[in-house]
């Protein structure tokens, strides 16, 4: 079990060394002026039209790094600075949230596919690892039998859907990533430096989701064999 310790540890190690990394390579990128003089939001609003996209509305959001789109809505929300700076970072973040929006408007399966588990996974993120931990307290004073253990199962299938849930997300972040730096590319948006820019930048943004899925995958693993290492 120490190993695995061992193991938690290096990952969320590595989760805060990406994390501060991805800062730094914002703040680098971010002193990248564009060519073109475009800000974020008319970077994306121009990706969204030569995407045939009419129907989604490109706002503000209060923040750093809190950067989305919303399917529900309609919306690709960019952080003031993305919305208002005209560099590499922000032309980056702005074409890779309308990537999300291209996603929706084609059906991607993917993004299909995480859209429908949103709903289920915020709420059972939210009580999994509680009913684990509530099963195997209750399953300890029952002698390891009885409705605790089915608590600390219902806690795990809670758990795998979240897992379930971060590594769909893989595909979906690196396809509008891909999407993005290609359509930069494509249509001339960038310069050779700006576009170097912006895929080194995105690609330490898609490193927080893969870290993030191996760091549930590991907790899932953990605490399913608290659960059922302990059966005979």
């Amino acid at each position: 079990m120490m190993g695995f310790y061992i193991l938690i540890g290096v990952i969320s190690l590595v989760s805060w060394l990406i994390s501060n990394t991805l800062k730094r390579k914002f703040d680098k990128y971010s002193k990248v002026s564009l060519r073109n003089g475009m800000s974020g939001a008319e970077i994306a609003e121009k990706m969204l039209a030569d995407n045939g996209i009419f129907d989604v509305k490109v706002i503000s959001t209060p923040g750093r790094l809190t950067d989305h789109y919303n399917p529900k809505d309609k919306t690709v929300n960019l952080s003031e600075a993305v919305y208002n700076q005209r560099n590499a970072a922000a032309a980056a973040v702005a074409a890779h949230e309308v990537g999300h929006a291209v996603q929706h408007a084609t059906a991607y399966d993917w993004l299909t596919m995480r859209s429908k588990l949103v709903p289920v996974v915020s709420i059972s993120s939210r009580f999994s690892q509680w009913l684990v931990i509530g099963g195997l307290i209750l399953g300890a004073a029952s002698g390891g039998s009885g409705i605790g253990f089915y608590i600390a199962i219902t806690g795990l299938v809670f758990m795998a859907l979240a897992t379930l849930f971060s590594f769909i997300t893989l595909p979906v972040e690196y396809d509008a990533s891909n999407r993005a730096l290609a359509w930069l590319k494509n249509k001339n948006m960038v310069s050779r430096e700006e576009l170097e820019g912006s895929t080194d930048a995105l690609k330490w943004a898609a490193r927080t989701y893969l870290v993030a899925a191996l760091g549930s995958l590991a907790m899932l693993l953990y605490w399913g064999l608290q659960v059922l290492g302990g059966r005979d």
